[in-house]
């Protein structure tokens, strides 16, 4: 009697739906100001808090038990730039179908739309972040997803800005199908293994499409990172899986579709790489597999910045990049085999598809714009073409042992994505 009595004071109607509990439709006119703390504290684990349409205006909004809040409309939760609007500190919580606007900004503190801190089994799906600060903001949470929601800032600086979806110290994380701009990143993992980011668009974002590091066993697919500050940052991970991504339109002075740096054991095979400042900039990466990518309309293909070990950069194309491979070191076992170059200039007697002459990718003018970048400035100068034609003919300064001994005389054939 005392629960029929506290809902009835807060207008709202109970009806049974499914196993897991009862199903409360919050029927408040939303010109009020909304008693959701109340409707939450009074639903049972297993509850589902459906939100009828309207203008709620919440910040520091809890939940700390297993229940779902599902609004039916438009249903708006307005921070009024106060804070973070909704904190999920339980396990098997489900937030879908909700508008949420305007998040407090800080120097100091984190705030975001959705909060999840020490949560497990959650679901958040179909939400819209407006105006937001950090979108989501998962800590120390395993075994969640994060699901076809659309997140937009307006991000002017780095130091005045939040991410999209921030992990920190979180595992098997299913990210899928969210779209993400002007935020600082995108997607950003910090200490987050054994996650699965797959069929998300990032872009327009100030920083990275998406920044990760110390994140180990995860696997990245058809995914587009375009026109952001730069496309993506992989740095001081393992066992990384790269497939069938899209990083395009990613410019800037020291831009690039993709960065590795200090990472070890990936593999990144039938990505798209178009119109970056570099296709991939690799520095401190070791044992990585390049097979099936296309490098096109880039500054640079790859530029390798050193102490890059075991690279095998198998059957990919090299199409019309300013300069499709830089150097700075030692070739360090790095192997170059069965690419297609679309300046490669040779021949095939033997009709095998195959040329019989090797391919040096690295140009002289990409040797010296290496020691002095200012050099950049005469890229498409005849003096450029007269340098790397003698390079051609005799090759003194490039790296000898950087060739590819079989390169193909047709664009490969990619696989279509899945």
């Amino acid at each position: 009697m005392r629960l029929i009595l506290v809902l009835f004071l807060f207008n709202i109607s109970i009806g049974v739906q499914g196993v897991s509990g009862k199903s409360l439709n919050v029927t408040v006119p939303s010109t009020q100001k909304q008693p959701l703390k109340s409707i939450l504290a009074v639903a049972q684990p297993g509850d589902t808090v459906v939100m009828r349409a309207g203008i709620y205006n919440v910040n520091g909004l809890r939940i700390t038990k297993p229940l779902s809040l599902i609004g039916q409309g438009k249903v708006v939760f307005d921070g009024a730039g106060k804070g973070t609007i909704l904190e999920v500190n339980a396990d098997s919580v489900t937030v879908k179908n909700i508008i949420f606007k305007n998040v407090g900004k800080s120097y100091t503190t984190d705030y975001a739309a959705i909060h999840a801190y020490n949560s497990k089994y959650f679901h958040f799906e179909n939400n819209t972040m407006i105006n937001v600060f950090f979108g989501f903001h998962i800590e120390k949470s395993k075994n969640g997803e994060i699901k076809n929601n659309y997140i937009i800032g307006n991000a002017v600086t780095e130091q005045s800005s939040g991410n999209g979806i921030h992990m920190w110290h979180s595992s098997k994380i299913h990210v899928i199908g969210n779209t993400v701009e002007h935020m600082r990143d995108g997607i950003y993992f910090e200490f987050v293994k054994h996650s699965f980011i797959e069929k998300n668009h990032s872009l327009h974002n100030i920083r990275y499409g998406m920044h990760f590091m110390f994140s180990n066993d995860d696997r990245y697919e058809n995914n587009i990172f375009e026109n952001n500050g730069a496309g993506v940052a992989v740095m001081f991970s393992k066992r990384i899986q790269m497939r069938y991504n899209t990083f395009r339109l990613n410019w800037g002075p020291s831009s690039y579709g993709l960065l590795l740096k200090e990472i070890n054991d990936a593999e990144i095979t039938k990505n798209v790489f178009y119109k970056n400042t570099m296709g991939v900039s690799a520095d401190g990466a070791n044992r990585i597999s390049f097979h099936e990518n296309s490098f096109s309309n880039n500054g640079w293909g790859i530029r390798f910045l050193g102490a890059c070990y075991g690279f095998k950069i198998i059957k990919n194309n090299f199409m019309h990049n300013a300069l499709d491979v830089a150097y700075r070191g030692n070739i360090n076992g790095n192997i170059f085999d069965k690419n297609y170059w679309s300046e490669y200039a040779g021949y095939d007697l033997d009709k095998d598809t195959i040329g019989d002459v090797p391919y040096r990718p690295v140009k002289l003018f990409s040797y010296i714009v290496n020691k002095t970048p200012e050099t950049i400035v005469l890229l498409r100068s005849l003096f450029v073409d007269i340098i790397n034609f003698s390079e051609k003919v005799s090759p003194i300064f490039t790296p000898d042992a950087l060739k590819d001994n079989h390169p193909y005389m047709k664009p490969i054939k990619l696989n279509d994505q899945n």
